[in-house]
């Protein structure tokens, strides 16, 4: 049976429905007693809501057996559930920096994504003023939800936190661009004041893309 990650924190949604959907790109699969314990309502409404889903080709099911008992229907999202996902404008953003690239070359580009990080700074620090770490955290989780990452964060320890990234609104773009991937943990050090590395990239198969903050720098990044 697939496992639950406790103590992570959702952006908030609007129903009962697109809560399933996010807390199944959160978990990548989950039962409906599981589904049941999340959204805190029925396993009548929970079947009622996947069979609407599975109708419109945005989930699917397949059976599990068990060491003991019945075996159980276990539900994860299609590709075609991928596309409900914000993708941050991805097709406008792709030729631009495409224009930038055919004009300066990866420097030119690299330069462009320095500037526009550099433009966001200005624009969040108020909001990350007089704040502890945790209290930052959370404003930086804020921040990349608005941009339509799903980003959660998990305190693993005394000043110790992992921000995940479980949907990268950039995904296609980063992967012609890796500059993206390079400046992201950079722009999270700028906003938090700490170090923070890389551990988990959804670029080297990776579910999620995971950075690991702590009051000290060990760790390696990939």
């Amino acid at each position: 049976m697939p496992k639950i990650t406790k103590n992570l924190n959702i952006v908030n949604v609007e129903s009962s429905k697109d809560s399933l959907l996010l807390h199944l790109k959160s978990h990548k699969e989950l039962t409906v007693p599981q589904l049941c314990g999340l959204l805190k309502i029925t396993s009548m409404a929970v079947r009622r809501h996947l069979n609407e889903f599975i109708s419109s080709g945005l989930i699917q099911s397949r059976l599990v057996k068990q060491p003991m008992g019945r075996p159980i229907y276990i539900y994860s999202l299609t590709d075609k559930a991928n596309s409900l996902f914000p993708s941050n404008f991805q097709n406008l953003a792709k030729e631009l920096l495409q224009v930038v690239y055919n004009q300066y070359g990866h420097k030119g580009v690299m330069d462009l994504l320095n500037k526009r990080d550099e433009e966001r700074l200005k624009e969040y620090k108020d909001r990350l003023l007089h704040k502890t770490l945790k209290e930052k955290i959370i404003e930086v989780v804020k921040i990349f939800a608005d941009d339509g990452y799903m980003t959660e964060f998990e305190e693993i320890g005394a000043g110790d936190f992992i921000i995940y990234q479980k949907n990268c609104a950039l995904h296609d773009i980063a992967k012609n661009y890796r500059q993206l991937c390079i400046l992201e943990p950079r722009f999270m050090e700028n906003l938090l004041g700490v170090k923070v590395v890389r551990k988990q990239y959804m670029l080297k198969n990776s579910p999620v893309c995971a950075y690991y903050i702590a009051n000290d720098e060990t760790g390696k990044a990939i």
